[in-house]
């Protein structure tokens, strides 16, 4: 090959790098091959086969090769094509994670290109200055070069995509889609497949960033399958959602994502998207209440950052390190020390919003070790400035000075700006996270109200935060008495914790009353031995003689402070953290009680208003792989003349619910304990979701989830339990009934042939439950949100006198 035909060649690989990199590695081979190859076309051959690598995922070898291109081009005197390699070094280099290296690169090229070349770089450059979090500087960069890339639609294409990502970071939505669109449609139509699945890749990062959480997960699912091929910007599309799903406050689904992507980006050698992906998980690992995962994960972060000079990021992962060792470890004077040093470089490097939550959270730390004029200080500063943590500051102040008065008001001024921000939300897991933020300002409120020693102040401060978590706008507790008279004879018990202690407040007909039941975590870890033991029984894997006992035990330690007040009346129970997760018919007392599980009093209380029976349809659908799910769907078919029977398809059983006044849906189900909003449960062409539920304009007054596992909750805060059953109750659901243990097929099909039949005769939900799980045995469903409202099903007969049958 003569030089000029070798030169040629190279060139024909370097444009066909970008869409077919196997071919142009190929060809670029074969012009290096000879021994004798020019200066000039081996250099380009080099490059062609650095951005073959890069595109194909392999960033050290592209750098190699790179590197090599620029050596050969220098020796060579070609300083122009030298300019060119490092032109393209540029974006390798901060994907490696050397964005201060690349840009030093860059400035070493710049001189030596032409106008056209130097608005590539400016595209290069874009992505360096992202790493760097200079975003507004990245978004320059790309305006400028936009205009002289009319030409060249691969970087036309590639300036439009970065310029739409620094805007998404930015907060300008709308300009970002508008260049992520034309991006796409740029890409398809010069046939850049890779980069229109980047640009759809971007799609699911930028519907997260706008709060859009089911448009985001479908745009994921989508570009998901785009970049089958391409892992390591399948890696940075998951970091990117995972980052947005982070800000959004939903750590167990940043996780399922990051747990993905961090080891192909390690196998990539992305050590720059790495290093942030470290970063993000340390945090996702931490507020999912993993800190021994957290202290690891940051340390490696923090290592990774500070080799790479990201000196802006690394007090975030100091952050992390000291909040996992707050929560492994003893608070000492030396920790105060760490904590305080650590808020200072954080406002030196621009995070002064996390700086000021861990100057409150050292001024808590001064307090427990004797150091109150250090406490003072922070909390004086704190004060001044804006936000939930100047309210906590303040109300800590007041109350250190004896006005618990005006610490109360602080604390609802402050849960009141947390209800104006969480309640614009759609998304009920957008909102119940992002309620979060309040979290630490609610149980302030909480241990002040326990101060009192009074249970109606209590429930009300309780009822507050249960408020805010669950998007009512306004940190409103119910009216006392209003609530007694809608419970007639039934008592509701609430529960709740401060710090490791649990917390019950029963409100009867007769009176108000507090108790403290002792160690939330001893009660947690009861919880998962029952069910435990339930599934085994389930299974029939090895003897469930445990499970008698445990539940014996969990009676004692719920109840047995309450036995005097709840006695043998039917009851509606409240409850928090791991107690969403027991089946409370379980508990020996509840066999045959009427027992509801409510979110909060209030939300309990509003399912009770407005108790006419409406008729409506009844609609049956029968998943797969379920040995009676189809007698079932019959037999709930005969229950109820004139239900339909839907086909077990995603968007049929979708329209079928709208409207409905009882839906029955017999499936397999699955409870995502990390990622709540993935529960679902499985139909003929896939999971029906609970994120696929958000559309759902008119819900079902009553829906029976014949599932296991279907009423599991993740309660982030109490409030809003997350799961299936939780999301149909945000929607406005007014019950839910569904197993939190898995049940076998023929005991469900026996619990469900009593409870539609007594259902069809005008039992209440609630009743028709605890009368079906006595008459079987079966025990596992709970009825959940208000359950003592009657269906019209077409069967309705005499309700007195059956509910008056012995159960």
């Amino acid at each position: 090959m003569v030089p000029d035909e070798a030169v040629a060649a190279a060139e024909r690989a370097l444009e066909m790098s970008g869409s077919d990199p196997a071919r142009a590695a190929e060809l670029a081979r074969e012009v290096l091959r000879p021994a004798a190859v020019s200066g000039e076309a081996a250099t380009v051959a080099h490059r062609a086969l650095a951005l073959a690598a890069r595109e194909l995922g392999d960033l050290p070898l592209a750098e190699s090769h790179l590197r090599r291109a620029v050596g050969i081009a220098l020796s060579a005197g070609l300083r122009h094509r030298a300019a060119q390699a490092r032109l393209s070094l540029v974006h390798v280099s901060a994907e490696l994670g050397r964005p201060a290296q690349a840009l030093t690169v860059a400035a070493a090229a710049e001189p030596y290109l032409d106008p056209a070349e130097v608005a590539k770089l400016g595209v290069h450059r874009a992505v360096a200055l992202a790493r760097l979090g200079r975003y507004a500087e990245a978004a320059e960069q790309c305006d400028r070069a936009i205009g002289l890339l009319e030409d060249d639609p691969r970087f036309l294409a590639g300036a439009l995509l970065n310029r739409g990502l620094a805007r998404a970071f930015l907060g300008e939505f709308e300009a970002a889609e508008a260049d992520l669109t034309r991006c796409a449609e740029l890409a398809g139509r010069a046939g850049l497949d890779h980069v229109l699945a980047l640009a759809e890749g971007n799609l699911p990062f930028l519907a997260a960033r706008r709060g859009d959480l089911p448009a985001a997960f479908a745009a994921y699912r989508r570009a998901e399958n785009s970049l089958f091929g391409y892992p390591e910007r399948l890696a940075t599309m998951r970091c990117d959602l995972a980052e947005a799903l982070v800000a959004a406050h939903l750590p167990g689904e940043a996780r399922v994502l990051l747990d993905l992507a961090v080891p192909e980006l390690t196998a990539a050698g992305a050590r720059g998207a790495l290093a942030e992906a470290l970063l993000l998980l340390a945090r996702a690992e931490l507020r999912a209440g993993e800190p021994h995962r957290a202290l690891r994960t940051a340390e490696r972060a923090g290592a990774a950052l500070a080799a790479q000079g990201h000196a802006v990021l690394v007090p975030l992962t100091t952050e992390i390190v000291l909040r996992a060792r707050l929560a492994l470890g003893p608070q000492d004077r030396e920790l105060l020390t760490e904590l305080l040093s650590c808020a200072d470089d954080l406002d030196a490097a621009g995070h002064a919003e996390v700086s000021g939550e861990l100057r409150l959270t050292a001024a808590e730390v001064a307090l427990l070790v004797g150091e109150r004029a250090v406490a003072d200080g922070q909390l004086d500063r704190l004060a001044r400035g804006p936000g939930l943590v100047s309210r906590h500051a303040s109300a800590l102040r007041r109350e250190l000075a004896g006005d618990r008065r005006g610490a109360f008001a602080e604390v609802r001024a402050g849960l009141a700006e947390v209800a104006a921000r969480t309640v614009t939300a759609e998304d009920p897991r957008v909102r119940a996270h992002a309620a979060r933020a309040g979290e630490p300002l609610a149980g302030f409120g909480l241990t002040l109200a326990l101060r009192t020693g009074r249970g109606r102040t209590l429930l009300a401060w309780a009822e507050r935060w249960r408020a805010v978590a669950g998007g009512s706008g306004r940190p409103l507790a119910p009216d006392v008495e209003e609530l007694r008279a809608a419970l007639g004879d039934t008592v509701l018990v609430e529960f709740a914790r401060n710090g490791d202690e649990l917390l019950a407040v029963a409100v009867a007909p007769e009176r108000v009353a507090l108790r403290r039941l002792g160690s939330f975590s001893a009660v947690a870890e009861a919880v998962v031995r029952l069910r435990y033991g339930l599934r085994r029984a389930h299974l029939r894997d090895g003897s469930a003689a445990g499970v008698a006992g445990e539940a014996a035990l969990l009676e004692r330690l719920l109840l047995g402070p309450l036995a005097g007040i709840v006695g043998d009346r039917a009851l509606v129970v409240v409850p928090t953290g791991a107690l969403h997760t027991l089946p409370w018919p379980v508990l020996p007392s509840n066999s045959g009680r009427r027992v509801s599980v409510a979110s909060s009093a209030a939300a309990w209380l509003a399912g009770g208003r407005g108790r006419a029976v409406r008729a409506g349809r009844v609609v049956v659908a029968a998943g797969p792989g379920l040995r009676h799910a189809e007698a079932e769907a019959e037999m709930v078919v005969t229950r109820h003349p004139g239900a339909e029977r839907v086909a077990a398809l995603r968007p049929e059983v979708v329209a079928a619910l709208s409207g409905a006044e009882v839906a029955h849906l017999a499936a397999h189900g699955t409870f995502c304990s990390r990622s709540p909003l993935l529960s679902g449960i499985d139909l003929e062409d896939g999971r029906l979701m609970a994120y696929d539920l958000l559309r759902l304009r008119t819900p079902p007054g009553l829906v029976v989830l014949s599932a296991c596992d279907a009423g599991m909750a993740h309660a982030p805060a109490d409030g809003a339990p997350l799961g299936l059953a939780g999301a149909f109750l945000s929607l406005g659901t007014r019950c839910v009934v569904a197993s939190l243990v898995p049940v076998r097929d023929e005991e469900t099909l026996d619990l469900m042939t009593v409870f539609h039949e007594l259902l069809a005769t005008g039992h209440c939900p609630a009743q028709a439950l605890a009368t079906a799980n006595a008459k079987t045995g079966v025990t596992g469903f709970v009825c959940l949100g208000y359950g003592d409202q009657p269906v019209a099903t077409g069967r309705e007969g005499s309700a007195t006198q059956l509910d008056q049958e012995p159960t």
